[in-house]
């Protein structure tokens, strides 16, 4: 019991629910592991699960065809996938795509469905959440649009750093630039740079972040906003 707490309390949405409404959570979720790479959603596909993020963390992608694709947000565990069954939606939107393998609370759509009936405390979380996403999807739009690819490559790091709760992240540049939206080349260059004031350290495909603080002053301010934004709307 104490095991499966500590586990229920590492997703922050989840932490300090109501006695009752943990207890309901539990007897209904079960823990998965997640592979990187693993679809576990389809645009447009409908919701069978819900996913809690424990230490794994999923993409969110818009696709407009086989060659454009567009990463706008993130859920580890801070955030959970699926959130579209708070709004009676039961399909997704995008492709959800797993960025960090590890484990997730994992909850069947109708059981899902059925405890928000009898977990105010949850359901009022949920609809927290998903406007805290809302603001996320608007600033990720603006921020493609108007800042600089390497100040955008340190928002994404610190976002991916944060998730993963490690310095260091098996990422290659072709993967980062689909995540961006941007062509190779522009990664390359742009991680170059922050390499070079000594902020990450690129090698075969792994960057380590060796100044964090650095990197947040080389983002820009759309990470911190994002931050406080959660901060205040989520608080624990």
């Amino acid at each position: 019991m104490t095991s499966f707490m500590h586990v229920l309390n590492a997703n922050r949405l989840l932490t300090e629910l109501p006695a009752v409404e943990r207890d309901s959570f539990m007897a209904v979720c079960e823990t998965v592991e997640l592979s990187f790479g693993e679809v576990l959603l389809q645009p447009a596909e409908t919701i069978t699960h819900v996913y809690f993020p424990i230490d794994s963390f999923i993409s969110l992608i818009v696709v407009l065809d086989s060659d454009n694709r567009l990463e706008v947000a993130m859920a580890g565990r801070e955030g959970m996938l699926g959130s579209s069954l708070v709004l009676g939606i039961e399909e997704t939107p995008m492709l959800a795509l797993v960025q960090g393998a590890g484990s997730a609370l994992r909850i069947t759509a109708e059981n899902f469905q059925q405890l928000l009936l009898s977990s105010p405390v949850l359901h009022q979380r949920l609809k927290r959440y998903i406007y805290v996403v809302m603001k996320q999807l608007a600033t990720s739009a603006a921020c493609n649009h108007f800042h600089q690819i390497e100040a955008r490559l340190a928002r994404w790091l610190l976002m991916t750093q944060d998730r993963a709760g490690s310095d260091q992240l098996n990422l290659t540049h072709e993967f980062l630039a689909m995540m961006l939206g941007v062509r190779r080349a522009g990664i390359t260059l742009a991680a170059i740079a922050l390499q070079a004031r000594g902020l990450i350290r690129y090698q075969r495909g792994t960057i380590t972040v060796l100044d964090r603080p650095g990197l947040i002053e080389a983002s820009c301010e759309c990470y911190s906003k994002d931050c406080a934004l959660y901060a205040k709307i989520l608080p624990i």
